[in-house]
């Protein structure tokens, strides 16, 4: 690999990712023709608690700028290893084990010959869980390899791109008894977690509406010549719906009951103009710059409308392209008030003034959800104001404990899925398009989603 340039190389892995895609699709296909009787015991037993761990073994795939945000987390929380790293970028797996030796762990394995070189990893390595923070397109590639070697797996957002790669996370989940989560950060931030304590309170009444999104100006970072800006804006050039959509809707999915008392149904999407990346190019790169020629098809701001089983409402938007200060939108409507974010304010009947919002900061602690309040000093620093850390650490709690995780692979491909499905919306003028039941049903009976304020002991 030493003499292929970063974008030779993407072509590569881009052309290795879809032969693997295509076979493990194939492999889906069968799986969902003759379920195992092993994968059915699985789906009637409820959500996956496996076998408690007492120290996580770590391998971490991808360890650039998020992927070593999440590793320099795991460093601090307690009962977890990071024993192997992988990387394209040698330099990265070095900065990566010099991080793990600093801290007192063993010299982890380093991995860096080729984009599937997390492939002998996953079966060389005495693993429990393998994380990847990759590129898109290789979340599921990872994540089919770790549970076919027998460890659990954890990606970054969004799980995969296409339906039949949601269904094969799910079918290789159930067939290997895997752990297979989708690490959405933004479930965990604190404002989220306060609106989802005061869902599951009763004080909003019962939650007919909510409405999410991922608005924030990518526009300088999709041009660098330096991480995400060597792959992400090739996907402006290849989709036209919602890329990103996971952001706004997880939060609001968790306050919906989604996989646990109701559904996606079908989803409405449609998306405007493409026109903020070339004005960008054409202002920020000369007239002979191979930026200039590009040309995007994904729509400046993609908007879709989603149908629950019960009959709830759910708008989910993406905007990415365009000069806008940051949002995710974050509104949460139900019987007897409402959350709306950015600013973050609040309104439930009978409390305060009628028809006046209520500051959110005024309320926190009456309403902040107790793990914040029991681990806000151990996230302290951490990306993202803290909320990465929280959410690497429920994942270590659980597997530690042998509990169900907060996000299980049903809620990974569900999520995913309006990547897909937006897609083929907006390419038929707007037309409904059904979500898979990826649950096959198991969403009428599984349990609320509940969080605790329950730490672990600090060894």
């Amino acid at each position: 690999m030493s003499d292929l340039n970063r974008r030779d190389f993407l072509k590569i892995g881009g052309a290795a990712a879809a032969v693997s895609f295509n076979a493990e699709r194939l492999d889906a296909v069968r799986l969902r023709e003759d379920a195992s009787a092993g994968q059915a015991a699985q789906r009637a037993a409820g959500p996956l608690a496996a076998p408690p761990i007492a120290t996580v073994r770590i391998g971490m795939v991808g360890v650039g700028l998020q992927g070593g945000s999440h590793l320099e987390n795991f460093l601090r929380i307690p009962g977890c290893r990071i024993t192997a790293v992988c990387d394209v970028r040698e330099e990265r797996t070095s900065w990566a084990q010099q991080q793990v030796t600093a801290a007192g762990q063993p010299l982890p394995t380093a991995y860096s010959r080729g984009p599937r070189d997390f492939e002998r990893l996953c079966e060389v390595e005495d693993l429990d869980l393998v994380f990847t923070a990759t590129p898109w397109e290789w979340h599921v590639p990872v994540m089919l390899a770790a549970m076919k070697a027998g460890k659990h797996a954890a990606t970054e957002v969004p799980a995969a791109m296409t339906v039949d790669d949601c269904w094969a996370l799910v079918e290789s989940a159930e067939k290997h008894a895997s752990h297979a989560v989708m690490m959405e950060n933004c479930n965990y931030d604190r404002p989220e977690m306060m609106v989802l304590n005061i869902v599951q309170k009763g004080l909003f009444g019962d939650v007919l509406h909510a409405e999410g999104g991922y608005l924030h100006d990518l526009r300088e970072i999709k041009f660098e010549k330096k991480d995400e800006g060597l792959w992400r804006r090739a996907w402006s050039r290849k989709l036209d719906g919602n890329p990103y959509p996971t952001h706004g809707l997880g939060p609001i999915a968790n306050c919906l009951d989604i996989n646990r008392g109701d559904r996606f149904d079908y989803l409405v999407s449609m998306s405007g103009p493409s026109r903020g990346l070339q004005d960008w190019a054409r202002e920020h790169f000369p007239a002979d710059a191979p930026e200039r020629r590009e040309q995007f098809v994904l729509g400046d701001v993609n908007t879709s409308l989603i149908k629950t089983a019960r009959g709830r409402t759910i708008v989910v938007q993406h905007c990415t392209n365009l000069p806008r200060p940051y949002s995710r939108i974050h509104m949460v409507q139900g019987t007897k008030g409402m959350f709306q974010g950015y600013p973050n304010r609040l309104y439930i009947e009978g409390r305060g003034e009628p028809h006046r919002w209520v500051d959110a900061a005024t309320v926190r602690a009456e309403f902040d959800h107790p793990l914040w309040v029991a681990i806000e000093a151990r996230a302290a620093g951490a990306g993202h104001g803290g909320m990465d850390y929280i959410e690497d650490y429920r994942l270590i709690q659980c597997l530690r404990s042998g509990q169900p995780t907060d996000m299980n692979v049903y809620d990974a491909a569900a999520l995913s899925a309006v990547v897909d499905l937006s897609v083929r919306s907006t390419g038929q003028r707007s037309r409904a398009v059904e979500f898979p039941d990826f649950t096959r049903g198991r969403w009428r009976t599984t349990p609320k989603l509940a969080i605790t304020g329950d730490l672990m002991p600090q060894n």
